[in-house]
């Protein structure tokens, strides 16, 4: 894609259009492409070689000319290049425009969004998982926009198991249950997900060194 301009999409976009009976005209006012066809609003598709923030505001901006704005990139290349061309189509449907994308090899284009009103879809489950933890997480121990490992309800739960067995020493996992309050204590010191605990039998957990080396530098 390197050195190509957005010229070399404009043939395909074109095409695309005509063949649904457009008149397309290019760099007509400010747009990229206008396309005009009897008994509807015309339509502007902004054109770029790759999303940015420039390509939204433009389009948006076209939005007070036409509700009929798509804009067009290069096909993705690649898992990753997938992954973030989902993402910026669901951004662009919560804009209201449509997304094309554009083979460069053969020209083939694609439709991943049209053109109109967005209406969110809300997840009860996920809400209720984000209150959930919200509600379960003690006090307020990470900082907004922070990077590396975070506090989480799990690694608090985690945290008070390794702090009874420090001071009762190897214990069933019923007992810690009752002593601490976390409900699933005995998952927790099973999984071992952080290395902080040893099963000594059936049911049974002590701390290991990785576990009293956490609680002595107070991780949490």
């Amino acid at each position: 894609m390197s050195g190509q301009k957005e010229t070399a999409l404009y043939a395909p976009v074109k095409a695309w259009l005509e063949a649904r009976d457009f008149e397309v005209k290019a760099e007509v006012g400010a747009a990229d492409v206008v396309a005009v066809r009897a008994g509807d609003d015309p339509v502007i598709v902004e054109l770029k070689m790759q999303f940015s923030l420039t390509l939204l505001q433009q389009a948006v901006t076209r939005q007070a000319i036409t509700d009929a704005v798509y804009v067009a990139v290069p096909r993705w290349k690649g898992r990753v290049g997938y992954k973030a061309f989902k993402g910026n189509v669901g951004l662009c449907r919560r804009l209201g425009l449509g997304v094309l994308s554009v083979r460069l090899e053969d020209g083939a284009v694609e439709v991943h969004a049209d053109p109109g009103p967005f209406q969110p879809r809300k997840s009860k489950v996920r809400k209720e998982r984000l209150l959930s933890a919200f509600a379960k997480l003690e006090g307020d121990p990470n900082t907004g926009g922070m990077r590396g490992a975070r506090v989480t309800v799990y690694r608090q739960d985690a945290m008070k198991c390794a702090a009874f067995l420090e001071e009762n020493g190897a214990s069933r996992g019923r007992d810690v249950v009752a002593a601490t309050g976390v409900s699933r204590a005995t998952a927790v010191m099973r999984d071992n997900h952080y290395g902080w605990f040893e099963k000594v039998s059936v049911g049974v957990y002590m701390l290991s060194d990785a576990g009293v080396l956490a609680l002595s530098e107070g991780q949490e």
